[in-house]
């Protein structure tokens, strides 16, 4: 479902992704994990054409990622993105939010973008939130609103950049669930992630990066129980001890 061949990007003098390749499949959860800094969020804005590659190529569904343009917009559209702060739209409701790309990039009637949008508003449980604005929610319910809004583009695979990472410790667990669920359903995911435990009970693999490498790829099980690069090794000493 994806492919990404040989991706480096700078940004000026300072190489931030060097020569990665990854290949994730149709229902596949790839985890990538690593320090900060390691290239993993830039990687996934890579895939999403936010961040243009400065060589290499991505594919998603065999599709080369355009340079730019209606082409890129379309593109786009099939590749969902949940980011580390949210970002919706604090004038619009939570349904607003929800149907507002399907109305203007896919252009499906409002009735069928409502009725798309209670049924993710029910599955990612916030069925009762249809009329609230962002800042009466929660954290963790507005980024299940961002999980919600994503998957009503019906993408062929949803991008989730450190989705946890900017809330609190309680509100973490309710999101990961929603991923879980989603990933279960059968939608390829690329999931940056500080969350070990759900490298490690929902991916299928996890991808480990550091300096901009992709150094591991390997099924959750090996990788934490026998990472073969040192840098891995070390990486997991550090986390898992906390």
């Amino acid at each position: 479902m994806v492919r990404i061949q040989g991706v480096d990007k700078y940004f000026g003098d300072h190489q931030v992704l060097h020569h990665v390749d990854l290949d994730v499949a149709a229902a596949e959860v790839v985890a990538v994990v690593g320090p900060s800094g390691s290239g993993k969020s830039t990687l996934c804005r890579c895939v999403n054409g936010l961040e243009r590659p400065d060589r290499g190529s991505v594919l998603v569904d065999g599709v080369t990622q355009p340079a730019e343009g209606r082409e890129l917009a379309r593109f786009r559209a099939d590749t969902g993105m949940v980011f580390q702060s949210f970002n919706l739209f604090g004038h619009l409701t939570v349904e607003q939010n929800i149907t507002l790309a399907p109305l203007r990039v896919r252009g499906v009637s409002r009735a069928q973008a409502r009725d798309r949008a209670a049924e993710l508003l029910e599955r990612v449980g916030l069925a009762a939130k249809a009329r609230a604005h962002p800042a009466q929610l929660s954290g963790g319910q507005q980024q299940r609103v961002a999980i919600a809004r994503a998957l009503a583009m019906d993408p062929k695979v949803l991008l989730c950049d450190e989705p946890t990472s900017a809330l609190d410790p309680e509100m973490v667990q309710e999101v990961l669930d929603v991923l879980a669920a989603v990933a279960a359903a059968g939608t390829a995911m690329i999931v940056v992630t500080h969350e070990m435990a759900f490298a490690r009970e929902v991916a299928d693999r996890v991808a480990f990066m550091d300096g901009g490498r992709l150094l591991e790829e390997a099924s959750p099980d090996a990788f934490f129980t026998a990472p073969r690069h040192p840098r891995a090794a070390e990486f997991l000493s550090k986390v898992l001890r906390r």
